[in-house]
């Protein structure tokens, strides 16, 4: 299992490095036959087995944990790294036949693999050496299909699936999603194999007992229980992040594995853990919801690959802070909920739809958004499918409706359309920063596109509000609340305008080296 500081992000880094934690990939596993040779429905709703009563601490597990075996499989991964003439140069040479590491996802058992073998390699002429990963998996239909975490059997030339009875089976990749980390396998068995359903992940509550069966460190068949700690955690892993939080014991070894309520439906995969030094399991397990993963299971094993709607937009969320700079609230009066555009693609639905930066989507249908949600929201529509948006435009709540694309990979945001500002400057002291036009020598400092429109930031004072918001020399601001900045004295107006209106922060749209974000900062002396 791989430490995942890296993956999170540097600030997601930062926190953690300072709390002793790291995030890690669970390697792992557990499923389980509700019914034996019973095949389990993915599509729609899940079989129906009645919501339990509420019932006491159960006095054992024995006899739950004898039926979900089983269907519990270990997921044996491997590859080849063949040693080059150059070997000898070292793991970070940068000969054109030096040896490098494939791209298997960041914290999969075969990138550590591969990173310790060039810091350990053997001398150029030795043979090819192969190494062999363990992950888990569950299977969902009694004809072969298995699920997983995609990082479990990323970069591997070869799979194979290990039964609780030690039967072993070569096992084909149906299809795999590294956005949200899942995958499907096929074996073709001699006979039916026993089955677990997914259950309505929904339906779990924070309280709610749930068992977790894997292969932690080699050790098949280990069953550990525990609680739901939390639902809906964000450990900022990817776009889709919606986590059931457990502290049923994970460990290395647990990736892919499901985590089951006391009916034995699965109601989460076994994905992530917190870990110390070790990078062994504390006790906060991560999980994805079965009503995240049951859409992409069936798209999986339908076409291979995962469509996901797209509206061609980047948003963020809305603050307190921004909502009282926008002076956004809800009918009732209260400050509004929703995500804030920072970017449209001229070519995208949204913007075929009428959508502006600086609007604010508050609803989906019939759902309510937030930075957090909208993600998981837009992608479980279907490309061509059309909703409706209510959106927050310049004061005044409207509806829209759009029909969305297909997603890209990556997604590709085209720049906005070119205006050449006059050259001039304009300091504000209040916000401590220096703002001037872009003309052809800051375009070719700061590394700008020709069609780059604002003013750029030619000087931040030090301990100023623009500082302690992250606003750096270089970067781009491209709008004041919801007015279009081209020229200094657009946005020395706009300020103006602010001060009028006795505002004590102002809302600005900033590019930098990551895109386009929006940072509310407080004028100096508020």
């Amino acid at each position: 299992m791989k430490n995942l500081l890296a993956r999170s992000g540097a600030r997601r880094a930062a926190c953690l490095a300072v709390s002793g934690l790291a995030l890690s990939l669970a390697g792992g596993w557990s499923a389980s036959p509700a019914f034996a040779q019973s095949v389990a429905p993915i599509s729609g709703q899940p079989s129906s087995i009645p919501t339990p009563a509420p019932r006491s601490v159960p006095s054992s597990f024995a006899d739950l944990a004898n039926r979900l075996l089983p269907s519990v499989v270990n997921v044996s991964t491997s590859a080849v790294l063949k040693p080059s003439k150059n070997d000898d140069k070292g793991p970070d040479s940068s000969a054109p036949d030096g040896p490098q590491v494939p791209p298997f996802q960041q914290g999969s058992p075969l990138e550590k693999f591969f990173h310790d073998y060039l810091k350990h390699k053997p001398a150029p002429n030795h043979p090819p050496r192969r190494q062999q990963a363990l992950g888990s998996g569950f299977i969902i239909d009694a004809s072969g299909i298995i699920v997983t975490n995609n990082h479990v059997i990323e970069g591997a030339d070869q799979v194979s699936v290990t039964l609780q009875d030690g039967t072993e089976m070569p096992a084909r990749i149906v299809g795999r999603d590294s956005q949200v980390d899942l995958a499907v396998l096929e074996v073709k068995p001699k006979h039916p194999l026993p089955t677990v359903p997914l259950g309505r992940s929904d339906k779990a509550r924070i309280g709610d007992w749930v068992l977790a069966i894997g292969n932690p460190f080699g050790l098949n068949g280990t069953v550990t229980a525990g609680i739901i700690s939390s639902r809906g955690r964000n450990v900022e892993h990817g776009l889709y992040d919606d986590y059931i939080q457990t502290d049923a014991a994970i460990n290395r070894g647990n990736s892919g594995g499901p985590l089951f309520n006391l009916s034995g439906e699965v109601i989460g995969i076994n994905t992530l853990i917190y870990g110390g030094a070790g990078g062994d399991s504390i006790g906060i397990g991560f999980a994805i919801p079965a009503d995240d993963a049951r859409g992409i299971i069936d798209q999986l094993r339908r076409t291979g690959h995962v469509s996901r709607g797209w509206m061609g937009l980047k948003f963020q969320d809305v603050t307190n802070d921004i909502a009282e700079t926008l002076d956004f609230h809800k009918p009732d009066g209260s400050n509004g909920k929703g995500t804030l555009i920072s970017e449209i693609d001229p070519k995208g639905p949204a913007a075929k739809a009428g959508l502006e930066v600086g609007d604010i989507i508050t609803r989906v249908g019939d759902q309510d958004v937030t930075g957090q949600t909208m993600p998981r929201i837009i992608a479980s529509i279907l490309p061509g499918a059309k909703a409706q948006l209510t959106v927050w435009h310049k004061g005044a709540f409207k509806t829209l409706p759009i029909t969305l694309g297909q997603s890209p990979t990556p997604p590709d945001m085209p720049p906005s359309d070119t205006h050449q500002p006059e050259h001039r400057h304009a300091a504000l002291g209040e916000l401590g920063v220096t703002v001037s036009s872009i003309d052809a020598d800051a375009r070719t400092q700061y590394a700008l596109t020709d069609d780059q429109r604002g003013v750029l930031v030619s000087r931040v004072e030090a301990g100023s509000p623009a500082a302690s918001r992250g606003i750096a020399e270089g970067n781009v601001i491209t709008q004041v609340g919801q007015d279009q900045i081209n020229t200094p004295d657009d946005f020395a107006k706009a300020i103006q305008r602010l001060h009028d209106r006795k505002k004590t922060e102002v809302l600005l749209l900033v590019q930098d080296d990551d895109g386009l974000r929006w940072v509310p900062v407080p004028f100096l002396g508020n």
